[in-house]
Order: C-alpha cells, then structure tokens, then sequence
C-alpha cells in the first residue's frame, strides 16, 4: 500500500497510467473494429483514447526542461559511449516534449493555427532519435557485461580445470583455437555459447532486460506514425501497452530502473 501511495503521488506515474490506459484503447479499438462492432462502440473508444492522448500532453507540459537537467547530468559520465548515448537520447526527448507542447497548444484550441501533422511528425523523429540512443545504449552495456561475464567463466576454468558448465564458458576467444575447428559447425556451436551467454547476462540483470524490452516496444510507435514501418493499431497498442506497464513497474520498483 505504501508503495502504490508513492506511486500515485507522482505526476510522471499518472501520465504513464494514461498512457496503458490509452494503448489499451488503441488495442481495444482494434479488436472491435475486427471482430464487426457497431460504429458507435468504435467511434466511442477513438474518442477516449483522444481524450487520453491529450490528457497526456497536458501532464507533460515542463518535460522539456526535466530531459534537459538529465542531460547535463549525462554530460559528467566518465564512459565516454554512456555520455554520448544518454546524453543525447536526453537531448532528443527534450526536443520531443517541446513539440509535443506545441500540439498540446493547437489540439486544446490555443493555437488554432499550428500544422498538428507536421509537428506531429516532427515529435516522432526526435521519440524515435531518443529511442535508438536508448537501444545503443542497451546494446553497450550488454556487450559490456558479455565480455566481462566471458572473462569470468574463463578464470573460473582456468582455475578449476574442469569443463564448461552449461556450455557458456566455452564462448571465449580459445574456442576459435579447437583442432579441427572452421566451418558452419563451429560458428553455429559460437552463435548459440553467444546466445546463451546472452540470456545469462539479462538474466541476471533485470533492469537491463526491461529496459531493452520496453525501448523495443517503444520503436514500434514512431516507426508506424512516421510511415517508417506500417505495424497497424493492433500492434503499437499492444506494444505501447506492454512498454507503459512495464514503465509503471520501474517507478513502483525504483530497483529496476536503469542506471545512470
């Protein structure tokens, strides 16, 4: 209880729950529009999810100036990929929040006059400039954590003098020294001690694993609005569903949260 108390006393967890809640709309509207529901039924849930998407906008007026301490913040990283990736993924959102402000401005009748699809389009190239710094980020610090994890089943080999356990310790450099070695058997046998090692790596890592899910998810979402790669409704709702629920378990379990 106490932690759905803190929860909900953020302003950044009730622009994520209207956030699941208008994916779920977008998923839910698909689904009736599929399955032969009355117009109106539709017209209904394309009218809340409006609802929610501007509701949205509104909780996130000042986002902006948020994405841009968290960048002079990244600009002290010591790891130089870290700095560059966080800081500029944070450099993006800005620019994403402040066009997002813009539409906020012309759907809510401020600004009559503002082109909403051309602003629209603009907030979607910055959300998705962000969302791949993101994932190269992710994808950094899993090679990271692979190399080091590689480096310690090693040692541990070395000291023990036994076999691989689970064939993942094998997925060092020495394997390409096997006698006999070359050939499509071998870099299948390194795909899959990749592989494994891999799912060790996340597995024991689960802020890193939500956080490549959740970007993952998110990358669906410019790529259809910006025509990049027409997904269709049914799958940005669910995805953008799963990456906000996902988003709201990070702020009820600040352990899972990805640092820094």
């Amino acid at each position: 209880m106490d932690a759905w108390v803190r929860f909900s006393a953020q302003s950044q967890a009730r622009e994520r729950l209207c956030r699941a809640a208008q994916y779920a709309c977008c998923l839910l509207g698909h689904a009736l529009q599929k399955h032969g529901a009355s117009p109106e039924l539709q017209k209904q849930i394309q009218q809340l999810e409006g609802h929610l998407s501007l509701g949205r906008k509104l909780l996130r007026l000042g986002n902006s100036a948020n994405a841009l301490e968290s960048a002079k913040r990244a600009v002290h990283l010591s790891d130089v990929v870290l700095r560059f990736c966080i800081t500029v993924s944070h450099l993006n959102r800005a620019l994403y929040f402040a066009c997002d402000n813009v539409l906020w401005a012309g759907k809510s009748g401020l600004a009559p006059r503002v082109d909403q699809e051309k602003w629209a389009q603009r907030s979607f190239r910055y959300y998705l400039f962000s969302l791949i710094m993101n994932l190269s980020r992710d994808a950094y610090e899993i090679r990271l954590l692979m190399e080091q994890e590689s480096a310690a089943c090693s040692r541990r080999l070395k000291g023990s003098g036994g076999g691989a356990p689970e064939g993942i310790e094998t997925g060092g450099p020495g394997l390409s020294g096997t006698p006999g070695g070359g050939g499509l058997p071998q870099l299948a046998l390194k795909f899959r001690l990749q592989i494994l090692l891999l799912a060790q790596v996340l597995r024991g890592h689960p802020p890193l694993l939500l956080d490549v899910v959740r970007n993952a998810c998110d990358l669906f979402i410019p790529l259809d609005k910006l025509g990049l790669w027409r997904c269709g409704p049914g799958i940005v709702g669910f995805c953008g569903l799963v990456s906000s629920i996902l988003s709201i378990l990070t702020l009820i379990c600040p352990w899972l949260r990805l640092k820094p």
